[in-house]
């Protein structure tokens, strides 16, 4: 019998993507190309620097499955525009074939068929592997490797060693330097340890000491690559003390500090860098924005928003690059720097197909070896799905619903909220779910499953802020995540509607009756970022509800009618 790798390499291929002008979009040629791993990997020689960049990685070692969002919504000038454009809007818009790796990889269009036939992706074995391939190829004096944060957090393992198997990992693979957002909550303390261990710049230009107004980490760090000096600008999440729990860190600071990033850019001009690259967690539309007015940014690498591009956005003459999430891909930008400045590029967005990548041993022997103390627990199987289960989209998600589901139960409540986390594994129908799949969606340091009396209003106010924190027209006012999903409930939004006034039609789901301003509703949740808060973790929760219930159907959610 044919294997999966022998099928894929029988395949069609990802062509290499450059900038207008540099080279062609992803057309239909591209299918006359098969998918082997030269064909993934290989690259015309071009100019003296090459960038690599790895984001939101979510302490995911092993290959997977992740679906991309059906639903990504918007608002303001980036309505209708990339990264807001999915599905089939989306192979469109950038010539790609239904049915091919890359509109498996990059959409969600039959995302369960494909992913039978293209398999799982990421997994640090094959990043580390096409690092590799990428400084030999380049010289290592040449490349620089760039990682955007979201990297310690998201997985048992990470949770169990408190980030130190990533720490582990990420070393080995030799970063250059990093920015943060998840790595905070492991608290101020585990971090300071944990970023003086580096062997690599930690950078967090918009991160302050709160008591000595004064930078809390370094803002920049020159690099002379190819001939060249180039300064990276790192950009932590700037809403962190607001998406997370600022208690975790109560004396760091953040923000965007617009004018903080123009001095720096200026301050790198002037130590004689020839190009800038900002490293950044701020999520796409932030980035976008921020490009729009500072200038002298040549390469945004941008993270945060999990979006994957297989373009650059050019902004302000700033290329802005999303190079999507978990480790299902890699951005690597060849970069022309003649006379102190950036005189082309080549950009190739590339998935990680893991059946088709062969892993770097040194690395596969690492994460065996940082995995093996909790091999067991994370094999170990809570239930299987009938239901394709992912987590991404504005709205709705299979795996927020299961989590919902158990809320209400276990917890007793006439209402759930789970948090719009972006983050969090897919499982095709038919999959066993282990521990290793649920702490995928909610290994974090603030797990407690509450159970609280809300009356109507402040359930309303609470799916307000979260929906202005998500559809605000200005990117500066927008703070991060999906909407709060609900379960036991539904209701109806206004995207495009003023602050306060995008949700109305609530409804109790079990009585059909109108969510009553007045009145207290029981309301189960998790992942409140205030202290002290008590309850279960949420695992716990869910796996007590899978013990009951271990055969998971979930029908099509229809709780949320968007007008968009």
């Amino acid at each position: 019998m044919i294997s999966r790798r022998e099928f894929l390499m029988a395949t069609v291929a990802l062509s290499a993507i450059a900038g207008p002008g540099m080279a062609g979009r992803w057309t239909r040629a591209a299918a006359q190309q098969s998918l082997s791993e030269d064909a993934l990997l290989a690259s015309e020689d071009f100019g003296n620097v090459t960038l690599v960049h790895i984001t939101d990685i979510h302490a995911q070692l092993k290959p997977l499955y992740f679906r991309e969002p059906s639903v990504n919504i918007g608002v303001g000038e980036a309505k209708g525009v990339p990264p807001h454009v999915t599905g089939a809007d989306f192979l469109k818009l950038y010539n790609i074939e239904p049915g091919t790796p890359h509109a498996y990889a990059l959409t969600s269009q039959d995302f369960a068929a494909l992913a039978g036939t293209y398999g799982r992706m990421g997994g640090l074995d094959r990043i580390a592997a096409v690092i590799r391939r990428v400084r030999a190829e380049r010289g290592e004096d040449n490349v620089l490797l760039l990682d955007g944060g979201d990297t310690w957090q998201g997985s048992y393992t990470a949770q169990q060693t408190a980030g130190a198997d990533m720490v582990e990992v990420m070393n080995a693979l030799a970063p250059d330097a990093m920015t943060g957002h998840w790595e905070f909550t492991y608290g101020a303390d585990r971090v300071t340890e944990l970023v003086e261990s580096l062997p690599f710049a930690f950078l967090g230009g918009n991160i302050y000491d709160a008591e000595w107004n004064e930078p809390a980490f370094d803002a920049y760090r020159i690099f002379e690559r190819g001939g060249t000096k180039i300064a990276v600008i790192g950009q932590a999440f700037p809403y962190t003390p607001i998406a997370n729990p600022r208690w975790m860190f109560p004396n760091w600071s953040f923000g965007i500090r617009e004018e903080d990033v123009a001095t720096n850019v200026e301050a790198a001009r002037a130590e004689g860098a020839d190009i800038v690259v900002m490293l950044s967690h701020n999520g796409f539309d932030v980035d976008r924005k921020l490009a729009s007015r500072v200038d002298g940014i040549d390469v945004i690498l941008t993270g945060h928003t999990h979006d994957a591009l297989p373009e650059p956005v050019i902004v302000n003459n700033t290329l802005v690059i999303a190079s999507g999430s978990t480790g299902k891909f890699l951005s690597r930008i060849d970069l022309d720097v003649r006379d102190g400045a950036l005189k082309g590029y080549k950009y190739r967005l590339i998935p990680i197909f893991s059946d088709v990548i062969t892993p770097d041993a040194e690395m596969a022997a690492l994460i065996d070896k940082v995995r093996e103390p909790y091999e067991d627990e994370l094999k170990r199987e809570l239930g299987r799905t009938d239901s394709l289960l992912f987590r991404r989209g504005n709205f709705n998600g299979t795996f927020d619903d299961l989590f919902c589901q158990a809320l209400l139960v276990e917890r007793e409540a006439d209402i759930a909220l789970s948090p719009g986390f972006r983050w969090g594994n897919s499982l095709l129908p038919g999959q066993a779910i282990t521990v290793e799949d649920l702490h995928s969606a909610c290994a974090m340091t603030y797990p407690a499953a509450y159970h609280s009396m809300m009356n109507g209003k402040l359930i309303k106010d609470i799916l307000e802020d979260v929906a202005d924190n998500l559809f605000n027209t200005d990117p500066y006012y927008q703070q991060g995540g999906d909407m709060v999903r609900v379960g036991g409930m539904g209701y109806t939004i206004d995207v495009n509607a003023a602050m306060g006034s995008r949700i109305s039609s609530m409804t109790l789901m079990k009585t059909g009756e109108a969510i009553d301003p007045g009145k207290d509703y029981a309301v189960a949740g998790w992942a409140s970022v205030n202290e002290g808060t008590e309850g279960p973790p949420i695992w716990e929760v869910v796996e007590n509800h899978l013990a009951k219930n271990p055969m998971v159907t979930i029908e099509e959610n229809r709780s949320v009618k968007v007008i968009a």
